[in-house]
């Protein structure tokens, strides 16, 4: 390969800028050159994405020995073609017609199919780790959230293909389950859907009752593992629960940059479209798992028979993000009685589709008290604008709330403020059932919202923020308006 100066140009000299990869290591780089880099218009011979694809080889070898790299490890090569070319314009040069930040996006892509997002140390990694000393860890949370590729993290090679990961839809390993067989010699055993099981309780409680002094146990699921409770003994004071959340501004590099939130909103915090970022993979991929959710994990689970209309609910709920759900208005859209309505929605929610807040109710203010807002889990199925970014908000909040309730062990709730005079703040975040702080969420950088200083004036709300995409940080009469990314930061959202 030809080597290249600081203007892109050849050097003349044999001293590489970057070590030569390996023979192994080229062979693997021309392999991921020509499925991923390639198109038909590209020319091959490009000096500048050679030298980007070389300067990968590290990253690639590290994931292919199935090291852990934290998200640094992916801007890294970034930072260092930039060092030596700059920002270029990739459609004068040489003709090339990929620009450099679709070509970037085709690494993380390439990245993100090695690794399947758990590469990254999630952010319960830690917490994870200290509590399997002790206990058997549930991890619950919505489909394709990464919840088996982050279990599998924990493995010392992480593959679906190692003995120690038992799937209960898998028709080699259940027998074996039925049978109490466990693989020998595996301190560690992943137990990845196994709330399908009828009796899956006993059977836990049978394996980690007789072998907890030589083995540790992860139980992963997409329904509420709780709340499928079939009978039997008790687990209580055998595990601890987690909930998995999708990507969030803390997990997306570290630079927690007005891109990256833009990059949330658009593809939202599910690994594999969020890691793709391709708008045809993201609008295939959320129409498969509202699918996958209603004809697999609903059928399996609940039982109900009206799925064509249950996937008719599920079109609707978008459009009632942010506003005071109405159960009559969905009936009467869905011509069904308000209990069915009802049902339908508390089953999405064990599914981890959608989740509803309720109202804060405080002495000095009238209150509503029925009124339930409702949000979804992958805010980017909300419609773009004010209501998708009110989404993301209330997703980030309710992380932070199970991320403390999980780890710490407090009572978090997330709730919001609304009188009968229509006087609105959009979330409050409530430790031990004592308000911690206030937020109301506004896509651009507004004036303070008046609602604010009525509802700090009669609740005693230690912080009051206003929070929006754009950049002006201030204060006004003890109300903080600030950049979205800025108040992650302050009160360490996860």
């Amino acid at each position: 390969m030809p080597h290249v100066g600081g203007n892109g140009k050849r050097t003349g000299t044999d001293t590489p800028l970057c070590p030569r990869p390996a023979r192994g290591e080229a062979a693997a780089g021309a392999l991921i050159f020509e499925h991923v880099f390639r198109r038909p218009d590209d020319d091959d011979s490009d000096i500048q994405i050679r030298f980007f694809i070389e300067l990968y080889f590290p990253t690639l070898e590290k994931v292919r020995s199935g090291l852990l790299l934290g998200p640094e490890e992916i801007g890294r090569p970034y930072s260092v073609f930039s060092k030596y070319f700059g920002q270029p314009d990739f459609s004068r040069i040489h003709e090339v017609k990929i620009s450099l930040s679709r070509l970037y996006g085709r690494v993380k892509s390439c990245y993100s199919d090695f690794t399947m997002a758990a590469k990254y140390d999630r952010y319960l990694k830690k917490s994870v780790s200290a509590d399997l000393k002790t206990r058997m860890v549930f991890i619950g949370g919505p489909r394709q959230v990464g919840k088996t590729t982050f279990a599998l993290s924990f493995l010392p090679t992480p593959s679906e293909k190692h003995p120690a990961y038992l799937n209960w839809d898998d028709v080699h390993a259940r027998p074996s389950l039925m049978r109490g067989e466990l693989p020998p010699n595996q301190p560690l055993i992943i137990l990845d859907e196994i709330h399908k099981y009828a009796r899956w309780r006993n059977l836990i409680k049978g394996f980690y009752d007789t072998q907890k002094s030589e083995r540790t146990f992860i139980i992963t699921g997409s329904a509420r593992l709780d709340q499928y409770r079939k009978g039997g003994d008790s687990l209580q004071g055998r595990y601890h629960g987690y909930r998995l959340h999708p990507f969030s501004l803390a997990e997306m590099g570290g630079a927690n940059s007005s891109d990256d939130l833009n990059h949330l909103l658009k593809f939202g915090g599910f690994p594999e479209p969020c890691l793709r970022g391709e708008e045809r993979f993201w609008r295939r991929w959320q129409r498969e798992r509202t699918h996958r959710v209603i004809y697999e994990d609903i059928r399996d689970l609940e039982r109900l028979k009206e799925l064509s209309l249950l996937e008719l609910l599920a079109e609707e709920l978008p459009r009632r993000v942010g506003s005071p759900l109405s159960v009559k208005n969905l009936k009467e859209a869905l011509d069904v009685t308000h209990e069915t309505v009802d049902r339908w929605i508390r089953v999405f929610e064990r599914m981890y589709f959608c989740f509803r807040i309720p109202p804060y109710g405080a002495p000095r203010i009238r209150a509503v008290k029925k009124e339930q807002k409702l949000y979804l889990w992958d805010w980017s199925a909300a419609p773009d604008g004010g209501a998708r970014f009110e989404n993301l908000v209330a997703c980030q909040l309710l992380k932070y709330c199970h991320f403390i309730e999980d780890t710490e062990g407090y009572r978090m709730e997330l709730r919001f403020l609304r009188d009968t005079d229509r006087r609105e703040i959009d979330f409050l975040v409530l430790k031990d059932d004592r308000p911690l702080f206030a937020v109301e969420g506004k896509s651009g950088e507004k004036a303070v919202h008046p609602a604010l200083f009525y509802f700090k004036e009669r609740i005693e709300i230690p912080r009051i923020y206003q929070v929006h995409m754009g950049s002006r940080d201030y204060e006004k009469a003890g109300v903080r308006v600030l950049p979205f990314r800025t108040f992650c930061k302050e009160e360490s959202i996860p």
